[in-house]
């Protein structure tokens, strides 16, 4: 159970406070935090999980915000962790962006949000499909009428439809003139290779991105050639799990839009599917004055 969240700034600046229970979180954990940062340095954003002397605290870090919850009780900390990215990837996805000013200009809809996302420190709704029909995104036509008639929420009075839904990351009653739906596979890779050319590490990090547009709940169906090698896969919450379990394959309700399906690495490559040839040129014995490449399918 989470009792509270900070929003702090790249200067250690409390933007919002979320009070999720009863128990009031003093804002003097965040100056304890601030200055562990400055003390140890990027070493100490790094650890998702701190202990405090009063509280167990998670943090993430995105754009130079940093997303802080804090309790005194013990919960899995991956449910803590994984809660601060959905906020983070929801207030991304509604501001069209996340920093600092984006924050302090929208406030009102992150504490909008926060409300719906958790309730009384256990997450709730956190759906995007789900927070657009409650809460509608901020325009200039919303921002006009909010000053025109002085009331700024821009909650909805009904609940929305797929709140009930067994696929409630998809929106009802959709429709479109063109059914179309595009897959995307975007691979990074890290590999180490000695003096003599010869391969030391290689590993691919990659994602299957989708951006669908098909009118209706379509049920798609998506395959590999050679799904064996892919390891620390991780799915949206869309994929069911048992016929990749079981075939390997990936059957899904998308949501719609565009959206992540999954993320995996391959390991122990035997070989690269590029190699790139590195020349190093130096003047009388200096440093490396200029460094080029070229590579090789």
């Amino acid at each position: 159970m989470l009792q509270c969240i900070f929003l702090l700034s790249d200067s250690g600046e409390v933007m919002l406070e979320k009070q999720l229970t009863g128990h009031r979180v003093d804002r003097s954990i965040c100056a304890w935090f601030w200055d562990q940062v400055v003390s140890q340095g990027d070493s100490f954003k790094q650890q998702p999980v701190i202990a405090s002397p009063t509280h167990y605290l998670f943090q993430i870090v995105r754009e130079g915000v940093t997303f802080l919850a804090c309790t005194q009780v013990e919960m899995p900390p991956l449910m803590g962790i994984e809660f601060l990215c959905r906020v983070a990837d929801v207030l991304s996805d509604y501001l069209e962006g996340l920093n600092e000013d984006v924050i302090k200009d929208n406030f009102v809809i992150v504490y909008e949000l926060l409300d719906e996302m958790i309730d009384n420190g256990f997450p709730l709704t956190t759906e995007p499909n789900i927070l657009r029909e409650m809460i509608a995104p901020p325009n200039i036509v919303s921002k006009m009428l909010s000053v025109v008639t002085g009331n700024s929420s821009n909650m909805s009075d009904t609940l929305p439809g797929a709140t009930a839904s067994c696929v409630p990351w998809r929106t009802t009653d959709i429709k479109y003139a063109n059914n179309e739906v595009y897959v995307d596979l975007v691979e990074e890779m890290d590999a180490i290779i000695n003096r003599d050319g010869i391969l030391v590490k290689c590993e691919v990090y990659g994602e299957v991105q989708v951006n669908s547009h098909i009118t209706g709940v379509p049920d798609l169906t998506l395959s590999f050639t050679n799904p064996s090698i892919m390891d620390d896969v991780r799915f949206h919450p869309c994929v069911r799990f048992r016929p990749w379990e079981s075939h390997h394959i990936l059957s899904f309700v998308p949501p719609d839009g565009l959206f992540k399906l999954m993320s995996y690495r391959v390991k122990k490559l035997k070989s690269t599917p590029i190699y790139v040839k590195p020349q190093i040129t130096s003047d009388d014995g200096d440093l490396p004055r200029q460094c080029d490449g070229w590579y090789t399918k």
